[in-house]
C-alpha cells in the first residue's frame, strides 16, 4: 500500500507529514512528531479516514499477494495502525496483518499503542521457535532488525541510503523478481 502518510500530506497540503520510516530510524521519534503536527492543524481520524477511502494497493500488489499466497503462509508485520489497516486491506484480500493501534479521543488522535515494542523481530523470533522457517522483506528503517532476524531476508521498494547501509541483504524493485527470489529459497 501507499504511505498513508505521505497520502495525508498530499491531500492536506502538510508537507511536515511527508516524513517517514525511510527518513526517521526512530518510531517514537517520528510518531510524536506526527501527532504534533496532526494537533497543530487540528486534523481529525475523521479527516484521516478520508484519506484512508482514497489509497489504493501500489500497481501490481493485490496480484503478488494473491500469488505469494498460493505458495506460501503469509503474514504482515506493519508499523500501521488498526484504524488503517481496517480500510486498506480488503483492497489487498484481507491478508493477516499484525500492526499497532491508534488512541483516538472525540475524533482526535492523542497517542498511539504499540502492539509490543520491535514486534516485527519479536514476531519473527516468535515463529522461528515453533520452527517455521520465516523469510521476510522490508523497505525501513524499522523493518532492519526484522530482516536480520529472519532466516532469509530483502528488501524491496528501499531507498538507495538502506540499500547502500545494508550490502547483505538482497534488494528488489520488482514484484517478479521478490517472488521469484523467494520461491528460489
Amino acid at each position: 500500500m501507499p504511505e498513508v502518510w505521505i497520502q495525508l500530506a498530499e491531500l492536506t497540503g502538510i508537507d511536515e507529514l511527508r516524513r517517514t520510516t525511510r527518513d526517521e530510524p526512530d518510531y517514537d521519534v517520528l510518531m510524536t512528531y506526527r501527532l504534533g503536527i496532526l494537533t497543530e492543524h487540528d486534523l481529525t481520524m475523521s479527516t484521516v479516514a478520508e484519506v484512508l477511502a482514497e489509497i489504493k494497493p501500489l500497481d501490481g500488489a493485490p496480484d503478488f499477494l494473491d500469488e505469494l499466497r498460493s505458495r506460501h503462509q503469509v503474514l504482515l508485520l506493519s508499523d500501521t495502525f488498526e484504524q488503517y489497516a481496517g480500510a486498506m486491506m480488503p483492497h489487498l484480500g484481507m491478508p493477516t496483518i499484525f500492526c499497532h493501534r491508534l488512541i483516538v479521543e472525540n475524533d482526535r488522535i492523542v497517542n498511539y499503542e504499540l502492539r509490543i515494542p520491535d514486534h516485527k523481530r519479536r514476531t519473527v523470533e516468535a515463529m522461528q521457535g515453533l520452527n517455521f522457517h520465516v523469510t521476510a522483506g522490508g523497505d525501513s528503517f524499522n523493518d532492519l532488525s526484522m530482516l536480520n532476524a529472519a532466516d532469509a531476508a530483502s528488501l524491496f521498494h528501499a531507498p538507495q541510503q538502506i540499500i547502500d547501509d545494508n550490502p547483505h541483504l538482497a534488494s528488489f524493485q520488482e514484484f517478479g523478481d521478490f517472488l521469484a527470489w523467494i520461491d528460489a529459497l
